[in-house]
């Protein structure tokens, strides 16, 4: 009798065992993200508009809670090779689709730009805003929304309405190295296409019917989205006091201008 409720105490045992170190491995790898996915990652910096071979490119195991929807799969490089980036992409970077999707040299249709489950979505901007002249595909820009009840009111607020938004198209170009002095009208220069989701879209559909639409490019590089961006309006860039709280301590830093510009120190 004794041996064997000492057989069943050491069976039960072995069992409370196997499930404590069974759960102890399904929460680390909750805890660090969950399951690895095998991405496709650079190791040899490609430059904009260079085609993408195999030696430039790798794989590395990321949690999948870390695992961004437009990242290429290790099953999918050998869908890319060949193709060109339309932003330079750094060593050690993920590589994305974003990075390939308007790369060709060739103009593309709009629609075969657009990733699935993503929305182009076209949006004109003032037509003072000579800026957008210098935006290309490929670039990153954040979208801001001028809003107000009527044209000259002072009841209006500057409303961050997206962070870093893929460009797909200028004007009717879809490509990065189109040539500027063709198919460009006053018109053409001032309407952009952007990557969005369906909710995207319809944020940028209802702030359009409130007031004008703006953009800012930001480096390719500077993928941080800044939380708890507030609204502004026209008492706070008014009062001296609320106007500092705002802008804080600028960051600066060196200018990379291959000469100065026209009456500048």
């Amino acid at each position: 009798m004794n041996r064997r409720a000492v057989f069943i105490a050491l069976v039960v045992g072995i069992l409370g065992l196997f499930l404590l170190l069974l759960y102890q491995r399904r929460f680390e790898t909750e805890a660090s993200g969950g399951d690895k996915v095998k991405l496709v990652i650079v190791v040899k910096q490609i430059d904009r508009g260079k085609v993408i071979v195999e030696d430039m490119i790798a794989t590395r195991e990321v949690p999948l809670a870390y695992v961004e929807e437009r990242a290429i799969k290790d099953n999918e490089k050998n869908k890319i090779l060949g193709l060109r980036v339309g932003t330079t992409v750094k060593a050690q970077q993920t590589l994305m689709w974003t990075d390939i999707v308007t790369a060709s040299e060739e103009r593309r249709e709009l629609s075969s730009l657009v990733l699935p489950g993503m929305r182009a979505v076209s949006i004109r901007t003032a037509r003072e805003d000579s800026s957008i002249a210098l935006i290309r595909p490929g670039d990153y820009v954040d979208v801001i929304g001028v809003l107000g009840a009527g044209p000259a009111s002072e009841a209006k607020s500057a409303v961050l309405l997206l962070q870093r938004v893929l460009v797909l198209a200028t004007g009717a170009d879809t490509s990065p190295d189109q040539d500027d002095s063709k198919n460009k009208s006053a018109d053409k220069e001032n309407i952009i296409t952007l990557s969005l989701t369906v909710t995207e879209a319809q944020i940028l559909a209802l702030a359009s019917e409130r007031g004008r639409i703006a953009v800012a490019v930001r480096h390719p590089d500077d993928q941080q989205r800044t939380p708890g961006i507030v609204d502004i309006n026209f008492d706070s860039i008014l009062d001296p006091n609320k106007r500092s709280a705002l802008t804080g301590v600028r960051r600066t830093g060196p200018v990379n201008l291959t000469a100065p510009a026209p009456g500048g120190q």
